[in-house]
């Protein structure tokens, strides 16, 4: 039941992880690793600074140490160099005196040699971690600088895809339905063309039909009566007929049974 439960919650955390990560802004997102980034290079450089401080503090102890040691190296040396002095002057009690100072000084001399030869060391280990750590600095600001140089060209491609896919987004939408009630440029056109197509159709078919040669007839009956009513009122004014009109009379197809001329 506990593994059941534990696979689930994972699942879920993944689930909602992966829904983040399609819904998220990716320049925000880049800008939140740029981000980090730059902490994890200043959190690095303080720790290098921590470790190049410790190499310069073992550095200063082993050189305060060996002036040390050099100072005792010379007490020692010095004081046997009395006790012979009072050892040629016969003088048993200074002997005795500078021959215990001349020992005092040779236990602090060992004593400060081993100290010594540990600070060494410690001064070795130091300067070989500040230098990794210097170099660890150093490669992480490369990195940090392609990061932010490649910053910009990460950008530039995120704009240009949006455009594209706004584009992208637009073609599709020719072809595609914006809606229910909406049809498609493609459907308006095939609806005109059809009715186009049909109205010239039934158009061909009236001009042929006979309705409409007895339609010519009769206007043609007409015309004529209007004339001879207007060469009758000119007569009765005195005036002289009208010319003749010299255009030729419109050509007319003829009709279904006519004969061709």
């Amino acid at each position: 039941m506990f593994r059941a439960i534990a696979r689930f919650w994972k699942y879920l955390g993944a689930k909602l992880n992966s829904s983040f990560n399609e819904r998220a802004d990716p320049k925000i997102q880049l800008e939140q690793a740029i981000t980090e980034a730059q902490d994890q290079h200043r959190r690095l450089t303080e720790q290098a600074a921590n470790v190049i401080a410790n190499r310069n503090k073992s550095s200063m102890d082993l050189d305060r140490k060996l002036e040390e040691l050099e100072k005792v190296n010379a007490n020692a040396r010095q004081a046997v160099l009395m006790a012979d002095e009072a050892a040629k002057a016969g003088d048993a009690a200074k002997v005795g005196e500078y021959t215990s100072a001349a020992e005092s000084f040779a236990s602090r001399l060992i004593a400060i040699e081993a100290e010594v030869e540990g600070l060494k060391a410690l001064a070795l280990q130091s300067a070989q971690a500040a230098d990794q750590a210097k170099a660890a600095v150093q490669q992480n600001a490369t990195q940090l600088q392609k990061k932010l140089a490649e910053r910009n060209k990460l950008l530039s491609q995120l704009d240009q895809a949006k455009m594209q896919e706004q584009v992208n987004k637009a073609m599709a939408s020719l072809s595609e339905t914006v809606g229910d009630d909406v049809p498609t440029f493609d459907e308006v056109r095939e609806k005109i063309e059809s009715r186009y197509a049909k109205a010239r159709g039934v158009s061909e078919l009236t001009g042929s039909s006979v309705e409409s040669r007895m339609l010519e007839v009769e206007q043609a009956a007409a015309n004529t009566e209007a004339q001879g009513r207007l060469a009758q009122i000119r007569a009765q004014l005195g005036l002289s007929p009208a010319a003749p009109t010299t255009e030729p009379a419109p050509a007319t197809e003829p009709g279904p049974g006519e004969p061709t001329t």
